[in-house]
């Protein structure tokens, strides 16, 4: 039944994108100033002559100036209505410097498509050098039913990089952050394909705000960097250094400081959900070396289909109703999973793969009513004890570092074949718990636990 309910609404969103399209005269061009000019129109195929493309030597001194003059801040904005972009084999390059000189005010999109019902597919965006702004993302989707396609955007330019959110990400900081995210979604019926995102640069791969919805991601990829912590604290200079090494949040001894053990990575989250966004699908989607993989703690209910997780901080993390069949993912650096919201169906394959950092738990669960079963890799299990916390919730801002507090948990129906320890605490009660792994600890009330073979 519920897989009939993601087809239907599928099908509805594809049937709403090709709504009221009419059809589109056919345009070859060769240049982004003609790119820049069938940005502002409609109606039209638009297909751009392959190559490379230098933002700089579009934007001149000159234009620039005449964009200040104009508030227009944003290297192109596709307004327009009902076209298709053919952009197969071009690479924009994108000077990062051209943020300082066009002056960015707070939170600047750099390409934005503002209008609806428009297709863009194989654009390649490479941002160089280390410009840097007070926050923003490299591309924006801002209009209705628009479809991007077989883009991979490659993000730079942010200030501190190299700690990931150790002193912050926005205030209260330690050292005052400059992001640069990659991929933000703000307009509804929204379809993502074939995506890719290289984010060398503190800040978030996709993410959704103001309250869009009805996205639907397939086949994306987002991968950031990581660092150990050991690494960091090394440092005889720069920004952490300058500061002491001292984070934002404590560690398991109270202590505000860098601890060794730990790796980092030096972006945000793959993907990531802000606000009260509903219907948000994912279909074979991965994130890896990102803060976290799926951050999804919407209440409006999010949908995951065989979608991944590799070398994260923590893998998934949901709301409200949200629903996860066969995704799987690993706990090198982090949690697999963190259940903060009450209503969800999860299933996920827990990878065999260890590393030498420093983990606390393979998952914390919280909430009410959720169905949640994590299972091991083919029968591979981890050889390491990693222990799943039910009735705890995650640690402070998801810092692996600082300590976990416990969280009221009940009728939850949870079921363990990774052979790791179970530690049910004493704020769940009416659970149904199976498990081969043992029962570390069981404080809890009016559970009933089954040892499966």
């Amino acid at each position: 039944m519920k897989k009939n309910i993601f087809i239907s609404i599928t099908i509805l969103a594809v049937g709403f994108f090709c709504l009221n399209r009419v059809q589109a005269a056919s345009v070859h061009i060769s240049s982004l100033k003609e790119l820049v000019y069938y940005a502002h129109e409609s109606n039209n195929n638009v297909k751009l002559k392959p190559g490379i493309y230098r933002l700089t030597d579009y934007l001149t001194p000159d234009s620039i100036e005449a964009k200040l003059k104009r508030n227009d801040f944003q290297y192109i904005t596709f307004k327009g209505n009902n076209n298709t972009f053919n952009l197969e084999g071009v690479h924009i390059e994108i000077d990062t410097k051209l943020r300082e000189l066009l002056k960015f005010p707070i939170h600047t999109n750099e390409i934005i498509v503002s209008g609806n019902g428009n297709i863009l597919k194989g654009l390649k965006i490479t941002c160089i050098g280390n410009g840097l702004s007070p926050g923003g993302a490299t591309f924006e989707v801002a209009g209705e039913n628009n479809k991007i396609e077989d883009f991979n955007i490659t993000v730079r330019g942010s200030f501190p990089y190299g700690y990931g959110d150790l002193f912050g990400k926005g205030g209260p900081d330690v050292i005052r952050h400059k992001k640069q995210s990659g991929f933000l979604i703000t307009g509804s019926y929204t379809r993502i394909i074939r995506c890719k995102l290289f984010m060398r640069s503190f800040g978030h791969g996709f993410y959704i705000q103001k309250e869009a919805g009805n996205i639907y991601f397939e086949d994306c990829y987002v991968e950031g960097e990581v660092r150990p912590t050991d690494e960091i604290i090394k440092e005889t200079s720069g920004p952490a250094f300058d500061v002491k090494f001292r984070t934002w949040t404590p560690n398991r001894e109270g202590k505000y400081i860098v601890t060794p053990g730990y790796m980092k990575s030096l972006c945000e989250d793959g993907f990531r959900t802000y606000g009260q966004n509903k219907s948000i699908h994912f279909k074979n989607c991965v994130a890896k070396n990102t803060r976290g993989g799926f951050e999804l703690r919407t209440n409006g209910g999010v949908t995951l289909e065989n979608c991944s997780v590799i070398g994260v901080e923590r893998g998934f993390w949901f709301g409200n109703n949200a629903v996860a069949k066969n995704c799987k993912g690993d706990a090198n650096y982090g949690p697999l999973l963190f259940m903060e919201g009450s209503n969800a169906n999860v299933e996920i394959e827990v990878l065999p793969d260890e590393s030498d950092r420093i983990v606390h738990a393979l998952a914390t669960i919280q909430g009410n009513n959720n169905k949640i079963i994590l299972k091991s890799s083919k029968g591979k299990n981890r050889t390491k004890p990693l222990s799943i916390l039910i009735g705890y919730t995650h640690p402070e801002h998801g810092e692996a570092m600082s300590p976990y507090g416990e969280g009221k948990c009940t009728k939850l129906q949870f079921k363990n074949t990774t052979g790791m320890p179970v530690i049910v605490g004493p704020m769940v009660s009416d659970c149904i718990i199976e498990t081969i792994g043992a029962i570390g600890e069981d404080e809890g009330q009016n559970n009933t636990i089954k040892y499966l073979k």
